[in-house]
């Protein structure tokens, strides 16, 4: 039997055709699995971008879920600014209290002091957990002095009430005045026993843990205030000389107006010359920290009278270990102040003269305190001082009638 007889064709062309119908059946192969792979290909990228979207999604589930909805930002912003001005108010009220209670242990050092001294005790000091409840406008420290019992008569006399009056004075007006006397040299003398005397009959003494002297009235000053800021939580604490005049009623007033300020520094403010040369009045020794020959102080209050509010009154007594001490008082008290944000206020009703006084009293505009330039107090005060009072006064009844 032939190839031919059975269907065979052993042509050429026949083999050609099977070996191209055989690539054609990989061409197909392979582009069955190319087209098979992009196929899978997109879905998949789909698949990661739906995924990513529920992520975020989901996320900002999470987020608010946990109150951190980008809506709610602005009132968490309100919150904590509001937290922080809370917060600034507890820490002020804080330094406040730490204030008073540093105030409450330097008068409980002064007792202490006093008693492993055997220095007499004045009752102010024995009760300040009494006197520290109740709320003052002004403390009135009188310096003065042992040899000073004239003087102190003249101002009973006159301007400073004295018996129930002056408790009333203390108990309706919140104002509290007070002779101010440290101790002598020899604790316990006759100069010291005088003065207990004098305190028992009038109990107007202030006696403060200090050994008086001129030359050392600058450290006198800064105990003041540090003892009367421990023991009376008053808005103001005034200092007066002795041979000055004052009408209290018309000091309360004044000093009221400033009541809501917080560093406040009173009084007739000046410049006067550093006085380099040995021997004069007022002589500084320390003159070269203040320039070249010739300069003058900074600006300071007058020292006959002036007045500080109880923050700074308080920044005395915390401090008053590291304050430094120039040979004058009015010009020491005014460096403390120096570096501080102080308003110093110039009063010239402060310190008006004792020829003013009268017209000014006539005229309505009553002042606060009188003396002479000349004699840094009442020339004569002992002598004088009835009359100052009776042409410069402002009245028995205004001290009473003042809201």
């Amino acid at each position: 039997m032939s190839w031919k007889s059975k269907g065979f064709d052993p042509n050429p062309k026949s083999m050609v055709t099977k070996k191209l119908t055989l690539l054609l059946c990989i061409g197909c192969f392979c582009a069955g699995m190319l087209f098979s792979d992009r196929m899978w290909t997109v879905p998949e990228a789909e698949d990661k971008t739906i995924s990513r979207a529920m992520g975020v999604k989901d996320e900002r589930l999470k987020l608010i879920s946990e109150g951190c909805d980008p809506k709610d930002v602005k009132h968490e912003s309100k919150d904590i600014l509001s937290e922080v001005s809370r917060t600034h108010n507890a820490i002020q009220t804080l330094d406040k209290t730490i204030s008073n209670l540093e105030m409450e242990l330097a008068a409980t050092r002064a007792v202490q002091e006093s008693i492993i001294n055997g220095s007499p005790i004045s009752d102010d000091l024995k009760i300040p957990e009494t006197n520290g409840k109740r709320k003052y406008l002004m403390v009135v420290g009188i310096n003065t002095a042992f040899s000073s019992r004239k003087r102190r008569d003249s101002v009973r006399a006159t301007w400073m009430p004295q018996g129930e009056e002056r408790k009333k004075l203390e108990e309706e007006k919140g104002i509290v005045m007070r002779f101010v006397i440290g101790h002598s040299a020899t604790s316990g003398g006759i100069l010291d026993r005088a003065i207990e005397a004098e305190d028992r009959k009038h109990g107007d003494f202030l006696r403060l843990e200090h050994v008086e002297g001129y030359l050392e009235l600058s450290a006198k000053t800064k105990t003041y205030f540090a003892t009367a800021a421990a023991l009376w939580d008053a808005d103001f604490y005034v200092k007066v000389d002795d041979d000055v005049h004052v009408n209290i009623a018309t000091l309360g007033a004044t000093l009221a107006r400033h009541r809501t300020k917080p560093q406040v520094y009173i009084g007739c403010m000046k410049s006067g010359p550093v006085l380099a040369q040995k021997g004069v009045r007022y002589h500084e020794p320390e003159y070269w920290k203040f320039g070249e020959e010739g300069n003058k102080y900074f600006r300071h209050a007058t020292g006959q009278l002036y007045a500080i509010s109880k923050d700074l009154a308080s920044y005395i007594s915390i401090n008053q270990h590291v304050l430094h001490k120039y040979a004058n008082e009015d010009v020491t008290l005014g460096s403390w102040f120096i570096g501080l944000d102080v308003e110093h206020i110039d009063d010239r009703s402060l310190c008006c003269g004792t020829t003013d006084c009268e017209w000014k009293a006539q005229a309505g505009n009553v002042c606060v305190a009188s003396f002479d330039w000349t004699c840094s107090g009442i020339c004569k005060s002992v002598e004088r001082m009835k009359d100052v009072h009776r042409r410069c006064g402002e009245g028995k009844n205004a001290l009473w009638s003042e809201a």
